[in-house]
């Protein structure tokens, strides 16, 4: 055991092992959390974007790293994760030629390295995350939407669940009820959320114009 710690903390892999710690720290406490109901992402906020067409140049390096969107936290795990293996690597392969390579040396190099495999990975990921809420929008945004129940009736009691596309064209399910001058709607129907509150969103079953819009953007 000490002389894997050796290996480890040697001043030429030490900037990669304290990446691939923190790291490693990072994921578990996400992990912890998420089992427990709630995600420490959320203290990052939902998305970090810069607005406007003019940006800074660690803003525009930002945006172009994060190409699906992910949270912050979600994204340093990412870069970390490559720093850190991309370095041993490195170190690695300095090694096994006879040619030590300073440790400032190899983490440019890892750091250079890191950023697009960051951004080729941030894209996959964000294509294959089941999100039932959005980095992209808030909730509230939902409000107006047209959706289609799917766990229902939604009735005046407990939430059923609805399924809408938001304007970037990804699926959410969110708990919805019945509007209080709404009969129950029964699973399949096309319903419009025209309220939300603490608990859920409220619904109302969707004006036949609102219903064949819907129907023309799911086609497209």
């Amino acid at each position: 055991m000490s002389v894997i710690g050796d290996l480890l903390l040697a001043p030429d892999v030490r900037p990669f092992a304290i990446a691939a710690a923190i790291m490693v720290t990072l994921g578990g406490i996400e992990l912890v959390s998420m089992l427990v109901g709630f995600s420490i992402s959320e203290l990052f906020g939902k998305e970090v974007a810069a607005e406007g067409d003019n940006h800074g140049t660690l803003e525009g390096l930002f945006l172009w790293v994060n190409a699906g969107h992910l949270p912050l936290l979600i994204l340093l795990i990412l870069v970390l994760g490559y720093f850190s293996i991309i370095g041993f690597v490195t170190q690695a392969f300095a090694h096994g030629i006879g040619l030590p390579v300073p440790a400032w040396v190899a983490a440019l190099v890892a750091l250079v390295w890191s950023l697009p495999l960051t951004r080729v990975t941030s894209r996959k990921i964000a294509r294959i995350i089941l999100r039932d809420e959005s980095y992209a929008v808030e909730e509230t945004d939902f409000v107006g939407h047209i959706g289609e129940v799917t766990v229902g009736p939604l009735d005046h009691g407990l939430p059923g669940r609805v399924r809408l596309k938001d304007v970037f064209g990804n699926w959410h399910t969110v708990p919805a009820r019945a509007g209080p001058d709404s009969e129950a709607l029964p699973v399949g129907a096309s319903v419009q959320l025209v309220d939300r509150d603490a608990k859920s969103f409220v619904a109302i079953a969707a004006p036949a114009d609102l219903r064949e819009q819907r129907r023309s953007t799911n086609r497209a």
